[in-house]
């Protein structure tokens, strides 16, 4: 009878189901994955269970991320000169610093939410300044073209062998429209005054407009080959002129 005792025991453990906990209480795996984040950049890119936590919690989670990105786009690279984003395309490799590595990573990880605000943004402004008839149109006109538009370019950079997925490309392209749409901002709140003055309309959308365009090069240049980057880059151009002449237009 004493020796069944150890028998029937590892019999036991051996039928448990692999999920059983055989060896008393522990503290959850999200518990312990919170516990080593360094906070900052590594708590946006630790992937976090939402079961338990609260509603505002979620929130202000995406929210941060979706911050953190707008961060990437106004500053994409530390570089050791202002003007050394004009090698980008002539470069093999295009380095980052550890800090814009983690930006990376983290836009490998997309999102649409921060993309559809930034497009709901400039269209709503765009919207508020045409006529009243034609209110409607220019909200669908802006709301196409930016994602047909996105849909285009990402088309044209898988088919060149760029190695990021089809929703990183509309991620990133999405978040490049944002100097465009302070621009825009710009652009109405200035025509409300008097320096609401044609070429200072130009300045500033020529400003989004290079912004934008210098942050595309940076992160696509990330994921095309060198001797394809042009091909690649093209189309970005032409994008983003569209969207800088419904700017202009309305």
């Amino acid at each position: 009878m004493s020796s069944a005792g150890p028998n029937a025991t590892a019999a036991a453990s051996a039928s448990a189901p692999t999920w059983a906990n055989t060896t008393g209480p522990s503290r959850p795996a999200v518990e312990d994955h919170r516990g080593t984040a360094d906070g900052g950049m590594d708590e946006l890119l630790a992937p976090v269970s939402t079961l338990d936590e609260p509603v505002k919690e979620t929130i202000m989670r995406d929210v941060r991320a979706v911050g953190a990105k707008l961060r990437a786009v106004l500053i994409p690279l530390d570089r050791n000169s202002p003007f050394g984003y004009v090698g980008v395309l002539q470069e093999e490799n295009v380095e980052a610093s550890e800090g814009q590595r983690n930006v990376l990573n983290q836009l490998r990880d997309w999102d649409l939410w921060g993309p559809l605000f930034i497009c709901l943004s400039l269209a709503i402004i765009l919207s508020l300044r045409a006529p009243t008839k034609q209110t409607s149109h220019v909200f669908t006109t802006v709301f196409v073209v930016m994602w047909i538009g996105s849909l285009v370019v990402t088309i044209n950079a898988q088919l060149l062998g760029a190695n990021m997925s089809i929703f990183q490309s509309l991620c990133v392209l999405g978040y490049c429209v944002f100097p465009l749409t302070v621009s825009a901002l710009t652009i109405a709140l200035l025509r409300v005054t008097w320096l609401g003055m044609l070429w200072l309309d130009l300045i500033w959308l020529s400003i989004g407009f290079l912004w934008a365009t210098r942050v595309s090069s940076v992160f696509v240049g990330q994921f095309v080959k060198k001797e394809r980057r042009l091909l690649a880059l093209y189309p970005v151009f032409f994008f983003y002129l569209i969207l800088g002449w419904l700017i202009l237009l309305f």
